[in-house]
């Protein structure tokens, strides 16, 4: 089976890396120079653009930052729907809004060719050790081929109903980490300014009701959780600006069909602030320097 690969980034690369670690064949493309240095270190065979990778691949898998990104990829002047061979199939794991992946997949069965979206939960560390979970909108059939590629980058496959079902699951997920998070780094901000050692707070919470995945694999204070990207500046971890893009579409679609998200929009303004001065790189869990007089770094 050849793979192509199409976004190569902070998640997307480790992605990559674990299909070649399977003994994959994996054609890629990326706009960055370094993220193909490392797919190439890692056995990958770099490409010059999406439809290059994807010319004789059975299966692509896409990573892209947003909705105008996957579109551009697929539907494109020089999208790969263009160049795939008929029976191929497509997996798209990026964030978007439903009703575009609905679109590129209705293109893409006129002609012959699948596309499932299958988004992910588990963050850069879960990419890295292989441990995703998938949330999988495929019919039956398109989801047993997937699910033979998806089994090596992730350990849990949902299958959420037909296309786009499984973007409708990430952005309601979205939705709770964000809260969740912006609760775990309120709370762990309160705990320090009234005189606790954090990380005996941290050991209270995730032995106690207020643990979460937040508190217990990512948690914002710095040296809690050693692999978070709050214990490396906040570095290479998943962005401020991308987490403010799921929260705006899961706003998005909770007004379509007129349904209450209240703490989704404050925590939304919260994220906003946090891009508008300058801190959209860095990753979300950052969000805790908006409790602390001062910054907080490992």
């Amino acid at each position: 089976m050849q793979i192509a690969f199409i976004g190569l980034g902070n998640m997307g690369g480790p992605m990559a890396h674990n299909l070649l670690k399977a003994g994959q064949k994996v054609y890629g493309f990326d706009l960055s120079p370094h993220a193909l240095e490392q797919f190439s270190q890692a056995g990958g065979i770099i490409c010059d653009s999406p439809q290059a990778a994807a010319r004789q691949a059975d299966v692509v898998v896409t990573m892209l930052p947003a909705a105008k990104h996957v579109q551009e990829v697929y539907l494109g002047d020089k999208g790969i729907l263009a160049v795939l061979k008929q029976g191929a199939h497509c997996i798209d794991s990026s964030t978007i809004d439903p009703q575009t992946i609905q679109e590129i997949a209705k293109v893409a069965k006129s002609r012959e060719i699948s596309v499932c979206d299958a988004p992910v939960s588990g963050g850069t560390l879960g990419a890295q050790a292989g441990t995703l979970t998938f949330m999988v909108g495929a019919e039956h059939d398109v989801l047993i081929t997937v699910s033979s590629v998806l089994k090596h980058m992730g350990s849990n496959i949902v299958h959420c109903g037909d296309v786009g079902t499984g973007q409708i699951a990430k952005i309601c997920n979205n939705l709770i980490l964000g809260i969740s998070m912006a609760a775990v780094a309120e709370g762990m901000a309160l705990g320090a300014q009234l005189g606790i050692d954090p990380q005996a707070l941290a050991g209270v919470i995730n032995s106690s009701t207020g643990r979460c995945w937040s508190s217990e694999v990512y948690n914002p204070w710095p040296g809690i959780c050693p692999n978070a990207p709050a214990s490396r500046g906040y570095r290479d971890g998943f962005a401020a600006q991308l987490m403010l893009k799921d929260l705006g579409l899961a706003v998005q679609a909770a007004q379509q069909v007129d349904q209450s998200v209240v703490l989704g929009e404050f925590v939304r303004q919260h994220y906003q602030q946090l891009c508008d001065e300058g801190q959209g790189h860095l990753d979300f869990s950052n969000i805790i320097q908006h409790y602390l007089p001062e910054p907080v770094l490992a």
